[in-house]
């Protein structure tokens, strides 16, 4: 979806949420929206910045309900369609991440996704993600943070994937409370639906599953990868059990 103004209809596809719902949230002034003469419009750069921010703020009842309506229908994937494997490899993951600071860990992130060989505009994701950062703190409880451009354009990967860094020590990134954080994701998206289905699956396995925990004491990059392919399995099976 590359146009940069949607409908009211369009923006309800988009988000998985009923246009009933969506009017409450305008009359509520909750969503970014404009007033085209007798139309709701509504600027999707804006309403990607305010569902990755919605998404990294719900409770774990939210969070599967935005899962579940919308698994089937972002990237054309089925319930039980493991993404970790497809968006991930053992080099895409520095177990061993220098950063001190939050502007370093940024650099190290970026840097990390460079070197997949993915990225055709390494200054502008830098930016984009700085920016993101500035804007709203993708960190979270746990010790993790989602890091993400606040906008997804094929120009500027080659293909979707996440890259994974563990820092050698806790760093204040933001989180809630003052926490220290751990463990950073990158993601990296050509399209904005799988970059909202990522990140809601991402927060599900660090929330829902002990992959963290086993990703603190993992000795290596594809120790680490085993951990969130089996994290995001359990994922799957705890809420899209297999029908006998």
């Amino acid at each position: 979806m590359s146009h940069r103004i949607l409908s009211l209809s369009e923006l309800s596809a988009y988000l998985h949420v009923s246009e009933g719902d969506i009017r409450l949230l305008v009359k509520r002034h909750e969503i970014p929206h404009r007033q085209q003469g007798k139309e709701l419009i509504f600027p999707r750069n804006e309403i990607d910045r305010w569902a990755s921010q919605r998404l990294l703020g719900m409770e774990d009842k939210e969070m599967n309900a935005f899962h579940s309506s919308s698994t089937a229908k972002v990237h054309d994937l089925s319930e039980r369609h493991l993404l970790i494997p497809e968006l991930m490899q053992s080099n895409f993951i520095d177990p061993y991440l220098e950063g001190k600071t939050r502007a370093k860990v940024i650099r190290n992130m970026v840097d990390l996704a460079d070197s997949t060989g993915k990225v055709w505009d390494k200054e502008g994701l830098l930016t984009a993600v700085e920016d993101r950062e500035d804007l709203f703190s993708t960190a979270m409880s746990r010790g993790v943070a989602l890091l993400h451009p606040p906008h997804h354009e094929p120009y500027m990967f080659e293909d979707s994937f996440v890259v994974l860094g563990r820092s050698q020590q806790p760093v204040l990134f933001g989180a809630p409370g003052g926490a220290y954080t751990r463990f950073f994701f990158l993601i990296c998206c050509q399209e904005d639906k799988i970059h909202l289905h990522l990140l809601a699956r991402l927060s599900m396995i660090c929330r829902e599953t002990d992959a963290l925990d086993h990703l603190l004491d993992a000795d290596s990059a594809g120790e680490m990868l085993d951990i969130l392919i089996v994290g995001e399995r359990e994922m799957i099976d705890a809420h899209s059990p297999v029908k006998s």
